[in-house]
């Protein structure tokens, strides 16, 4: 009986290391991925997974917009960090990328880029200064961003278009 209850704990001992080995092997990437550039597939995730309850989020987006994000890439450390991408509901290319960042930015391909800048200004946009730029895309496409402070990061918006329709998924973002 002795020799019975002995062989059964030191199972249950084995096991009990086993589980605990399983958990720490488990938890030790996870816990090294939030250090670095990682794709997300809702916002939800990146909140919950970089406890990121500031991430900033239009309100408003026009038609042609799709939501939900087409691609959000995000990192916890060293900083934190996003870009989230949207889609052109008729084509389906990417016409609008927005990234946050407490530091410096994500390097990633960005999709929409100002090729050539036709005009730079300040723009006060509800007690907040930030630049808007307008210009072409690739192709000689209509393009315009707007990058300005709100409270330890910084924002830019990038859109294939004219900046009526950028300035108000901007407005839409403030808090």
């Amino acid at each position: 009986m002795n020799k019975t209850f002995s062989g059964a704990l030191s199972f249950a001992i084995v096991i009990a290391i086993i589980v605990i080995a399983l958990k720490v092997m488990n938890w030790v990437p996870l816990s090294l991925q939030q250090e670095t550039v990682r794709r997300y597939g809702t916002i939800e995730e990146v909140r919950a997974a970089l406890q990121a309850k500031d991430l900033s989020v239009p309100s408003y987006f026009p038609q042609q917009i799709t939501w939900p994000p087409s691609l959000i890439l995000a990192q916890g450390k060293p900083f934190f960090a996003s870009v989230m991408e949207f889609r052109r509901a008729n084509t389906g290319d990417i016409a609008l990328v927005i990234s946050q960042s407490e530091g410096g930015t994500l390097s990633v391909e960005n999709p929409v880029e100002i090729i050539v800048v036709k005009e730079k200004v300040r723009y006060a946009m509800q007690g907040r200064e930030a630049v808007l730029t307008v210009g072409t895309c690739r192709n000689d496409e209509p393009c315009s961003g707007i990058a300005w402070q709100e409270g330890r990061y910084t924002m830019t918006v990038l859109m294939k278009s004219t900046p009526f329709e950028l300035t108000k998924i901007a407005e839409s973002m403030l808090r």
